[in-house]
């Protein structure tokens, strides 16, 4: 199970630290932070702020969720996510997506209507760079080098989810209700048979947005958390939040479960995300569990 934190007043390493450290005392499987390099509210670059979890933190796994890798070189990630797998002991997961905010590309001088075209070279140029030098060799290269860094692919879109099933380790998807995200699983699953690998080759995860509190009143407060976040009315949430009482909150995330899903992201749409977190991981004592993770806004 993971935790969902919150967006940091400050940004210090020192917040950072203790979340972390509270997020981990409290049982969560894996941390994952959010990427945007623009964004209407202030908001820590990514791979920096896991550099500090890696640091603090011994169990959890850690990951982004998801970094947008046609804004960046993939050379530089490629030696990003090799540090952070080594910082960490071998926790780190390269979560990778295209993004939805086209104003975000406009800002970084990026053709967003090319990102889908990107995020293919990206991951071919992810894969060159850990590969090693080329035959023959090479005077300059990327060292030192890690265990191969996993990439899950986030993203609800037949294009995203058949990328995950030709060439990536897990799949996280956002905005799917439990029936959605079963269909999509079994087509997951049969479109990477047909791209000639292990139909259970790639991790089968979900985000989900939860906020605990009242059953009446949980449903509106995580609503309109995220309208602010996004910068949407609160209405486009209303189906797709998990909302209410622990027990409400974990019978929810349960369907995902049944779906199919192992690898639950809960991104707490509330304050505080730690007290949150640890009233769901309550809610689920005893029970058999998938690995529950959390995201950072």
């Amino acid at each position: 199970m993971g935790d969902g934190s919150t967006r940091s007043s400050t940004g210090s390493a020192a917040d950072v630290v203790e979340l972390c450290r509270r997020a981990e005392a409290t049982g969560a499987d894996s941390l994952w932070a959010v990427d945007h390099l623009y964004w209407p509210h202030p908001i820590g670059e990514a791979l920096t702020t896991l550099a500090v979890a890696a640091v603090t933190t011994t169990r959890p796994k850690l990951g982004t969720c998801v970094l947008q890798l046609p804004l960046r070189p993939a050379s530089v990630v490629a030696k990003q996510a090799t540090a952070l797998q080594l910082l960490s002991g071998g926790r780190f997961v390269l979560g990778l997506g295209v993004g939805i905010h086209e104003h975000e590309y406009v800002r970084a001088g990026v053709d967003y209507h090319r990102r889908g075209r990107l995020m293919d070279e990206g991951v071919a140029g992810l894969r060159r760079a850990w590969a090693g030098p080329e035959a023959g060799g090479a005077d300059y290269v990327q060292e030192p080098a890690s265990a191969p860094v996993p990439l899950w692919f986030g993203g609800a879109s037949d294009a995203a989810r058949r990328r995950a099933a030709a060439v990536g380790d897990g799949w996280v998807p956002l905005f799917l209700a439990p029936d959605e995200y079963g269909t999509a699983l079994a087509t997951l699953r049969r479109e990477t048979a047909e791209a000639g690998r292990d139909p259970d080759a790639v991790e089968a995860g979900v985000v989900v947005f939860a906020c605990v509190g009242d059953d009446d009143q949980a449903p509106v407060r995580g609503a309109q958390w995220l309208s602010e976040l996004y910068r949407l009315p609160p209405k486009a949430f209303h189906r797709h939040l998990v909302a209410g009482t622990p027990g409400t909150c974990a019978a929810a995330l349960g369907r995902y479960a049944d779906a199919g899903a192992r690898h639950i992201l809960v991104m707490v749409a509330g304050s505080p995300a730690v007290e949150h977190f640890g009233q769901l991981r309550a809610a689920f004592a005893g029970e058999q569990l998938p690995a529950l993770a959390g995201v950072s806004a």
